[in-house]
Order: C-alpha cells, then structure tokens, then sequence
C-alpha cells in the first residue's frame, strides 16, 4: 500500500521486474524453491473515467468461474486509496485477462448509492462465487486516518459488475483480511476477519485485543444476489491496532485446510494461528492454536494454500514470502518476491494479496508500492 507503512516511493511500472531469488532452504519448499522470478502484468491504476487515480491494491482472487464479464483465470484485484492516496476510500476493482493481457475496471462502488455505513474502502477481503457474484469489503474512512472510521460492511457485485447488495450486520465490523471460502454453489462460508472494534479513533500505541474472525454463511437464489443466513464468530481476542502510517494492522491472511482447519495469520503477535473445525463450530475458539511463530515470519499479511496444502506467508516487514508445513508448523523456505530499495528492509509493507496461479505453479501478488499486479514463476 501506497501508505507510508514503511518508506517508499510511488512507481508506474512498464517493464519486468527483476528476479527475487529463494533464500536456503530449511526443508523441501514444495512451490517457492521453483519460483525464479517475478513478471509485471499491470497496473492497479485506473487512468480513465471517474474511476482515475485509485491506488494500493490490497485483495487479489483468481476466477474459476464463466460469468457475465468473469472468464476461467481472470484476476480481480481492489484498490484501498484514492487518487489523493488517502487509505479506507478506494473504490475499484480491477480486472485482468491473462489470456489478452488486457486490464479494466470491473466494478466501482458509489458512496453516495451503496448505503455501506462510513462509506467505500475496498479491502483485502473479496472473492469471486461460483454464481459469479463477487462479495468484497469496506473498511471505510473520509479522510485517510481511523479518525473517520466507518463500520463497513460486505458489497455484492454481479456478474457484470453492477453493485447488487449490501451486507450489514452488527458482527461485520472493519472486514479488513483475505477471505477463505468454502463454496457449494447454492450455499457459501466465507471467512472474514474483522477488526475494526474499537479501533476509531484509538492511539496507534494501544492494542485492542477484539478483532475476531467471523463464518458468514450465504445462500445461492438463482439468477439473484447472494442470501446472508447467519454470521457466527469461529474467532476471536484477536489483536488490532491503528496506526498513523499503515491506517489499521490486525489479522489479514486467512486459509482454509482441507479438514476444516482455519489458518490465520496473526500479524502483531507474528504467528499463524488455527481455529479447529471452523465450517462446523458454533462458538468462538478465541485465537485457536499456534501453528509456527516467529523464524522466517516478519509480521504475516497474505496467505494461500497451495496445492500440496502448505500455507505461503507474505511478510509485511519484508518482501519475503515464507512456506510453511500446515500440519507440522515447520517453515520450509522464503523467496523475495518483492526487493524494492525505497524500504529498509526492501520490501516492507507491500504484500497484501498473494494467490496461486491455476496450474498452482506460480504466485500472483499485488505490490502497493507501485501500485502493480505481479507474478512469481518458474524460468
């Protein structure tokens, strides 16, 4: 993000970028040992219409679904700023076609239509249902600080784009991390971590331990925007702060292990924690487990599951990505996908949303701090 989290500089890149290279391996690091370098694939700015400006791609999703404008293998990545680079006021998503290498913008949210209390800052919490529907956070702010923090709320977009629904409720408060999502077609989970509580006008000294991870069930009508059925708290205690720089630090990376198993990534107690049974449970399990703490993890942001079902970490304290063993907790390797000088260490603050690609052998990720959609591959 384009937020002063850690110094940077303000870039449109055109060109490739260089290579980060996987550090020694600690063990066999199934994905990130074959990665050799990063590939520019666009920009997250739009340049035309009411839309220009918007900046600090935050969430990053890989379609898997035809439907209306979303074809198989489309990238939707958001944007948290707006053209004055203020944080909690981005209003884009953008849209990129790997097969065309063309990019657009596939949806924008009106302040002033959407009914989202506080207003519009696109978050890393979005997906793409298999109805084609596309359901994305706002964490919203007026003028770029907590001091105007909004509630927020979940935004529902068709197929086309066109902003169909919004989702309030009392639970959904500062929908701030990346989604994990459990999709049947007529029902959905999504995980969702929420930490605005408290959070508005708090001193960025103070840590809230009240951010929680919420289970928000929808169902599917068809041809028609998704239902919500029930939000249920599987999380919680989690902690959260503002910040004068980075507008909010709190629990970002959420992933979904074949058993049920939540992973969370836990950023100011830099771990990643479980939540046991997370699609059936009706109660909270507080912060769950650790998995792993500390090592290679700088402040977790991101976080996917490859096909193998590792878990990779983007730091937030550098421009490292980290494998990790889900079922051990073992950290298998880093690779620096993001080595950019203007931050000490290079890279810091940049890695929100990461992805796998859909042959599962490379990495998307956004880098806020030239504004740029990306991908980590084998040479």
């Amino acid at each position: 993000m384009f937020n002063n989290r850690y110094k940077r500089i303000r870039l449109f890149v055109v060109v490739v970028l260089a290579a980060g290279a996987a550090t020694p391996l600690l063990a066999h690091a199934d994905l990130l040992s074959k990665l050799k370098g990063n590939e520019y694939l666009a920009s997250s700015v739009p340049f035309k219409g009411l839309d220009s400006g918007d900046e600090n791609p935050y969430s990053l999703v890989v379609s898997t679904v035809n439907a209306g404008k979303i074809h198989n293998g489309d990238v939707l990545f958001d944007n948290f700023n707006n053209s004055k680079n203020f944080q909690g006021t981005g209003t884009t998503i953008m849209q990129f076609d790997p097969k065309t290498q063309k990019t657009r913008v596939f949806a924008r949210f009106d302040n002033t239509q959407d009914k989202c209390p506080g207003g519009i800052g696109l978050t890393a919490a979005m997906t793409i249902l298999k109805s084609g529907y596309v359901v994305v956070g706002s964490m919203p702010s007026t003028d770029g600080t907590t001091k105007t923090l909004g509630q927020g709320c979940l935004l529902v977009a068709n197929p086309e784009g066109l902003w169909v629904k919004t989702i309030v409720d009392p639970k959904i408060n500062g929908p701030w991390g990346r989604m994990a999502v459990s999709d049947q077609g007529d029902t959905a989970h999504l995980f969702i971590s929420n930490i605005g509580f408290g959070l508005k006008g708090s001193s960025p000294k103070t840590i809230l331990k009240k951010a929680t991870v919420a289970r928000v069930t929808l169902k599917m009508p068809h041809n028609a925007p998704p239902e919500l059925v029930n939000i249920t708290d599987v999380g919680s205690w989690f902690p959260a702060r503002s910040s004068n720089s980075a507008f909010v630090i709190g629990p970002v990376g959420l992933a979904l292990g074949k058993n049920g198993d939540l992973y969370v990534a836990n950023e100011l107690n830099n771990s990643i924690n479980v939540i046991p049974d997370a699609l059936t449970r009706g109660t909270s399990a507080g912060t769950g487990n650790v998995l792993t703490k500390n090592g290679f993890l700088k402040a977790p942001l991101g976080m996917l599951k490859t096909k193998n079902g590792n878990l990779v970490v983007a730091n937030a304290q550098n421009g490292q990505l980290v494998e990790i063993d889900s079922q051990t907790g073992k950290q298998l390797g880093t690779y620096w996908a993001d080595k950019d000088p203007a931050q000490q260490p290079p890279g810091s603050g940049d890695l929100f949303g990461i992805a796998l690609n859909p042959e599962g052998n490379g990495i998307y990720f956004v880098r806020d701090d030239n504004n740029t959609l990306m991908e980590a591959v084998e040479k």
